[in-house]
């Protein structure tokens, strides 16, 4: 898409990086609070899931299980800011710990996502960008044509945890020669999932186990990819677009979604996405004063204010309904009987 102007100075980025200087502490007992509680209530429910006879019973408390091991997920997100606790050893080895035996390489996306804060909104290379361009649909075959069009409900339902996984390994092979360190992260990641999984299967397997545990990590998966697949989505789908500056791009192509206070806090402030993608080493019990304060200069400024959308399951539906893609504005929309837009 092309560039987006408005009227800005050069003095606007110093003026957001001074009203938000103060909020770059991490408080690592706010983080830890948060990492342990979620925790501590994922393997409460394991236990009794695990001690329960009833397979009903089982699958609803495994899939509650889920929902938390999902949000405990979200918690390596901090870890590769460093902004959880501010512990490099603790982000390092917990992260890992809680992510392989899902399967899912957190040494890959550690790389790609700090290709993500780069390019969102500025180079369609990004790793993480899930809304396809004008142009990708247009050469598509008609069958993937028809997967953009119900994207949503694939993406979140159906390709779930098991297609963030496959995403993540493919980026990383396409930007492995860009990024050298990827490599060596591939081999950490594929060794330390199969030292991991290997210790739970011979568990399993010796407490005659093994389909039970089986069932028990694909509702984990279902329900931790569905809530990533979610999340993945919402962040950024129908914002892309480069502004006059980097740090107004990531504030006008993320998106922040109202949520309450219980919900932003198990997400880890990812709902206030715009302004962690503008600041990046803001904590995330720190982000709705962040979101204030930019507020209060983009105002004082005439810029356009970040909009603060309605909740995740509002706006999933929404977006689920309403297709659109990256591409010329003025272009005339594509003939998809699936009522696809341009953005």
């Amino acid at each position: 898409m092309g560039d987006r102007t408005m009227t800005s100075t050069t003095s606007l980025s110093q003026e957001l990086q001074q009203v938000t200087a103060d909020l770059h502490r991490v408080n690592a007992w706010a983080g830890l609070l948060r990492f342990s509680v979620i925790g501590l209530i994922f393997f409460s429910l394991v236990t009794l899931a695990w001690s329960v006879s009833n397979t009903i019973l089982f699958v609803s408390v495994t899939a509650l299980a889920g929902v938390f091991y999902a949000f405990w997920f979200i918690c390596t997100h901090d870890m590769i800011h460093r902004t959880l606790t501010g512990w490099t050893w603790f982000d390092s080895v917990m992260s890992r710990l809680i992510t392989w035996p899902m399967l899912w390489p957190y040494s890959l996306y550690s790389e790609l996502h700090r290709l993500h804060h780069s390019w969102n909104g500025i180079d369609l290379r990004d790793p993480e960008r899930v809304q396809w361009t004008w142009q990708e649909y247009q050469q598509a075959h008609p069958l993937l044509q028809w997967y953009v069009c119900y994207q949503w409900i694939w993406d979140i339902f159906l390709l779930s945890g098991f297609g963030m996984i496959v995403k993540t390994f493919t980026k990383a092979v396409r930007f492995q020669k860009l990024v050298p360190r990827i490599r060596r992260q591939m081999l950490l990641d594929l060794t330390g999932m199969l030292i991991v999984n290997g210790v739970l299967l011979t568990i399993v397997i010796l407490q005659g186990e093994l389909l039970h545990y089986l069932l028990f990590w694909l509702i984990l998966e279902r329900i931790m990819g569905m809530i990533g697949q979610t999340r993945d989505h919402l962040e950024h789908y129908g914002l892309w677009g480069k502004f006059t500056s980097h740090q107004l791009t990531q504030l006008y192509a993320c998106r922040n979604l109202k949520t309450s206070s219980l919900i932003g806090w198990l997400m880890g402030g990812l709902n206030y996405h715009a302004v962690h993608h503008a600041f990046p080493n803001i904590p995330f019990n720190r982000l709705p004063e962040a979101y204030e304060r930019i507020q209060s200069i983009l105002q004082k400024r005439g810029l356009p204010l970040m909009q603060m959308e309605p909740g995740y399951l509002q706006s999933t539906y929404w977006f689920s309904r309403h297709p659109s893609l990256i591409g010329d504005i003025n272009q005339s929309e594509p003939t998809c009987r699936h009522q696809m837009i341009l953005v």
